[in-house]
């Protein structure tokens, strides 16, 4: 699953998750990228700092 909004504020963070996800496995570093992103808030890059991606583990399971 993708993080949609912050689990905190409620600001909405999913058009920013896969740039964020995206950037970082290029090798840029995760502060600069949500600097320019825009996320400011702790809140806000806690969530999508340690979001996972469980799309795949989750279809396993479906019939």
């Amino acid at each position: 699953m993708r993080v949609v909004r912050c689990i905190t504020c409620g600001k909405l963070l999913g058009d920013k998750y896969e740039e964020f996800e995206q950037r970082v496995k290029r090798g840029q570093e995760p502060k600069r990228v949500l600097d320019e992103l825009g996320v400011k808030r702790y809140c806000c890059r806690s969530t999508i700092i340690t979001s996972v991606d469980l799309t795949e583990e989750i279809a396993k399971f479906k019939r």
